[in-house]
């Protein structure tokens, strides 16, 4: 495939589109839609299941099944307790960052609609300079402007309602990508991308391929867990993200030396199956693909563990998009490492043969 662009005014329509949807864990739906409706012209069908993981499926009656995933939902607040004066306390729905939350604008989801608020913070002249509190989760609150609890619950709050932040997709400096859920639409995005590039360039694929955009992945994998059951997959390419570790305060010592704008993190763990992995790092060689590694120990905290571990086993690997300030509102991602992670799974499955066999012992 040439080196030259392959998003176009379309794809990042879409992209735009589904960022700015809310998609919080449990409450996907409305964000699969716009993702199948995108979708729908490059697959031959659509699989879906209870809890609203949706599958785009290419060649479905092929015996050999292929799945290269993503996962839908992004991380959110419960309401959780709502004080007689009106202010809302909150529970995470995920990995929700309490340390953010301050003075950040705030949708809560209702029957009625969508009710909007701020999560509140006291003003520097008002706090003891000797003693200064970091926002924990029992202390940060959302204020939606009700001076009583009986005029919040009019607007439709009640406890379990599900709270997301409004912020939206923005390019920066020409090649950056930023906005809430980048972790991990982006994900849903690049393999929407593959789909789409293999119908144009009319490539025919000698075995099934399932494109998983799954459900609850931020609160344990949950929604992978439950369709790799469903699908039975023989090999499975997870995309999800991981950290750039060259912004402050991160030590790479621990974190590993990652950056964005060098290529797609090809992963070294367990859970990814070698024959497939470096089946994949030879693709990027061949193709000149730049590409990283990282090297995440027992587990790779992805969608990838869920795949590996399903059906007796799974040739599993995991291809990821380094991002920046994962789990706020302005992750970060480099136009060209998500170009580049879409040609490497793109060029990957072209290696992929009917009836594969990645065992360690022919």
């Amino acid at each position: 495939m040439s080196s030259k662009s392959i998003l176009n005014k379309a794809s990042l329509t879409f992209l735009e589109n589904y960022l700015n949807n809310a998609s919080p864990t449990g409450y996907e739906s409305e964000g699969q839609k716009i993702w199948m409706d995108y979708l729908k012209p490059y697959v031959d069908t659509f699989i879906t299941d209870i809890y609203g993981t949706a599958v785009g499926v290419i060649n479905p009656e092929a015996t050999y099944k292929v799945v290269i995933e993503g996962h839908s939902d992004e991380i959110s607040w419960y309401v959780n307790y709502i004080t007689e004066d009106g202010f809302i306390y909150v529970i995470r729905n995920g990995g929700s960052d309490h340390m953010i939350a301050p003075s950040k604008r705030v949708h809560i989801h209702t029957k009625k609609g969508i009710v909007k608020g701020v999560f509140g913070w006291p003003a520097i002249h008002t706090r003891n300079k000797s003693k200064e509190e970091a926002a924990r989760i029992d202390n940060i609150f959302i204020d939606c402007g009700c001076e009583t609890k009986e005029e919040v619950e009019k607007l439709g709050i009640h406890v379990g309602c599900v709270v997301t932040y409004p912020d939206a997709f923005e390019i920066l400096n020409e090649n950056k990508f930023i906005c809430r859920a980048i972790d991990n639409r982006m994900g849903g995005f690049m393999i929407a991308e593959v789909a789409r590039l293999l119908k144009e360039n009319k490539k025919k694929l000698p075995f099934g391929l399932y494109i998983v955009n799954s459900v609850q992945e931020e609160i344990g994998l949950r929604g992978a867990e439950m369709i790799t059951q469903t699908l039975k997959p023989n090999v499975a390419i997870v995309t999800d993200v991981c950290h750039d570790t060259t912004t402050p305060m991160i030590d790479k010592k621990i974190e590993g030396d990652l950056k964005m704008g060098k290529g797609p993190v090809i992963a070294y763990a367990p859970a990814t199956q070698n024959i497939l992995r470096e089946m994949i790092v030879d693709t990027a060689e061949a193709n000149k693909i730049p590409f990283q590694r990282h090297a995440t120990s027992r587990v790779t905290g992805t969608d990838t563990d869920a795949f590996a571990y399903s059906n007796g086993g799974v040739a599993s690997a995991l291809i990821s998009l380094p991002l920046r300030y994962m789990h706020t509102t302005v992750e970060m991602v480099h136009r060209e490492d998500v170009e580049n992670v879409i040609r490497l799974i793109y060029e990957s499955l072209l290696k992929i043969e009917n009836n594969h066999n990645f065992s360690y012992f022919k």
